[in-house]
């Protein structure tokens, strides 16, 4: 009877291991120490579970499932206003400038970390917002919650 539970029971633990599954996202951007965005890869871990965030420059983040209270989506629209259009609008270049607009889907991770609660917030690009949100519902059981106008988002 023991020699077939031991292999039984390898093949079960082999098994559970096999389903644990990560998923990676490569564009987003992260604050760095200057507060400067950077690249990084976002993995959602089941292995570990936990949000993991590597960034090109820096120190790794790590955020266990359970440590997450909520997570928030935001999408953002604005004008190019800076110092500089404002110098150039008379000239036509700056009015042009100002015109556009930049747009940017927002994922903040709000968690605690022993009891101090704390927040993560990177930038997501346009092409992979919506799988990572999926992404985040699927790995966490979490919904992220939608601020502003969702219907008005870019797509």
């Amino acid at each position: 009877m023991k020699s077939i539970l031991s292999p039984l029971l390898i093949v079960c633990l082999l098994a559970s291991a096999s389903l644990a599954e990560e998923t990676s996202f490569d564009r987003i951007r992260v604050p760095d120490k200057k507060g400067k965005a950077v690249r990084a890869v976002l993995t959602l871990s089941d292995q570990h579970h936990a949000v993991e965030i590597q960034p090109a420059k820096g120190d790794a983040v790590s955020i266990p499932f359970g440590d997450i209270d909520k997570f928030v989506y935001e999408y953002t629209k604005k004008h190019h206003v800076s110092e500089s259009t404002i110098a150039t609008a008379p000239l036509g270049i700056g009015t042009i400038a100002m015109i556009r607009k930049s747009r940017a889907h927002w994922l903040r991770i709000d968690y605690h970390d022993q009891e101090v609660p704390k927040l993560y917030i990177l930038r997501m690009d346009k092409r992979n917002y919506l799988r990572i949100l999926e992404a985040v519902k699927k790995h966490t059981g979490k919904d992220a919650e939608v601020l502003g106008n969702a219907d008005k988002r870019g797509r």
